[in-house]
């Protein structure tokens, strides 16, 4: 499937629909007048760089009901280089690392000074005005921690973020020495404060994306058919709106449409003169959709989920920078891998295994096309994934990395032989329970015995 994805990036293909056309000929000129234009401007976009993870198909690119078929293998801006991370952006997830007694706590709910400096980088910040020319408090010591970035202040501009450890002051290592040492470093050196800080995966829990499921009737547009239409839509966490024909062909079908929602205006609709109507007009195109609920309960979620996805929030979570980092590596570059070698993943659609070199780090896994590939193709987060020995097909020994609800992805790995399959499975199921989700994390940290102070 991974590949299979990749290689839509790739073609372009046109699709030519068997059935009869639902809309107007000059219509469907102007929507691929439209279509052609989008394309240009997101390769114009591409070819400047920036990316941040989430999703895969962007408006356009799948069949639509009211249009002819056309399929230009579209990506947006927010492409996820392959990388299938549904499950992450679900729920709200914390990192625990190796801690995993029940005796100690996720490092975000305990202050124990442990940092896990997971990726280094430097920042630069020109020196200001005024008591405080740099626009960033420091705090603690061994590490020394930011803990506030000024708004609008050279620090933001230069990329510095609440939670990053201090590792160096203008060349010197400040690991080891307190806070107020490593402040009269950066007061007695040149104008342009140079700092080497690393980032803390278990600082703070990621915060879950918009997503939202269920039934509604969509008002068709065509001219040859209309009326109102039962279908199952799905809002993915990249503020994307797919829609099926059946909640059965969600994960099996390509969605019939997806439609981009930041931007988007959307509200109650009362000109049709039916209850629990709402409507949707992208900002890209001159369509509106109009969808019915069952009920004005439903009808006020999907709006509240719309309206995150119509005004998203683009801001990473430090993991989704490491591991976008890590892309860019050759595999044996990423430190400490928790498993490394050979892995076939199976194909679905084609019934077929396709080889990767993998590399597992911290509930992460990334393939690569072979050993000497740069950089990843891409790979799974392996939050909250059971992972066990299954047979499958003539294959008696298959890696089975099952989710924990059915609207995500099962995958199926295959090494080269049992043993490897033992390996892999030992080293999955420990990197996937460094993390915890945060309901369970803060009430395993409420059940510990309240610590003893001696007077």
């Amino acid at each position: 499937e991974l590949k299979s994805e990749m290689n839509k990036t790739r073609k372009l293909p046109l699709k030519k629909d068997t059935r009869a056309s639902e809309s107007s000929q000059e219509d469907a000129t102007d929507q691929w007048a439209r279509r052609r234009k989008q394309f240009k401007d997101s390769k114009k976009c591409s070819s400047t760089g920036g990316s941040s993870i989430n999703s895969t198909i962007t408006e356009g690119s799948i069949n639509s009901e009211d249009a002819p078929s056309v399929d230009l293998g579209l990506h947006s801006e927010n492409e996820d280089r392959g990388f299938y991370t549904e499950n992450f952006h679900s729920a709200s997830w914390v990192f625990r690392g190796d801690d995993v007694s029940p005796d100690n706590s996720p490092r975000c709910l305990s202050k124990r000074p442990r940092p896990v400096a997971i990726r280094e980088r430097t920042v630069k910040i020109a020196k200001g005005t005024g008591n405080y020319p740099w626009g960033f408090r420091i705090q603690f010591s061994k590490p020394i921690l930011v803990t506030e970035v000024d708004t609008n202040s050279a620090a933001e501009e230069a990329g510095l973020q609440v939670g990053d450890i201090l590792i160096a002051v203008n060349g010197t290592d400040v690991t080891s020495m307190p806070h107020s040492e490593a402040a009269n470093l950066a007061r007695k050196g040149p104008d342009i404060l140079t700092m080497i800080v690393g980032s803390d995966i278990s600082r703070y829990p990621n915060t879950p994306k918009p997503t939202c499921r269920g039934y509604l009737h969509k008002r068709t547009q065509s001219a040859i058919l209309k009326g109102w239409r039962k279908r199952w839509f799905v809002l993915k966490h990249n503020g994307y709106l797919h829609y099926y024909k059946h909640k059965k062909d969600e994960g099996k079908c390509r969605p019939l449409e997806v439609t981009k929602l930041e931007g988007a205006e959307i509200g109650v609709d009362t000109s049709l003169g039916k209850p629990f109507v709402f409507k949707c007009i992208p900002q890209a195109g001159s369509r509106i959709f109009y969808f019915c609920a069952t009920s004005n309960q439903e009808m006020k979620r999907w709006l509240e989920a719309m309206d995150k996805a119509v005004h998203p929030i683009h801001q990473n979570h430090v993991w989704v920078d490491v591991t976008l980092h890590n892309t860019t590596l050759p595999p044996l570059a990423i430190k400490n891998p928790e498993c490394l070698g050979l892995l076939h993943q199976l194909d679905r659609s084609k019934d077929v295994w396709i080889q990767h070199y993998c590399i597992l780090k911290d509930g992460c896994l990334y393939f690569y096309a072979t050993l000497r590939s740069t950089p990843a193709q891409g790979g799974l987060y392996l939050q909250g994934y059971i992972v066990s020995e299954q047979s499958l097909g003539s294959k008696r020994s298959v890696i089975e990395l099952k989710p924990p609800s059915e609207e995500f992805k099962t995958f199926y790995l295959c090494a080269e032989n049992v043993n490897e399959n033992k390996r892999w499975i030992t080293a999955l199921q420990a990197s996937i329970n460094k993390w915890l989700p945060l309901h369970q994390a803060i009430q395993d940290f409420m059940n510990r015995p309240l610590e003893e102070t001696r007077m």
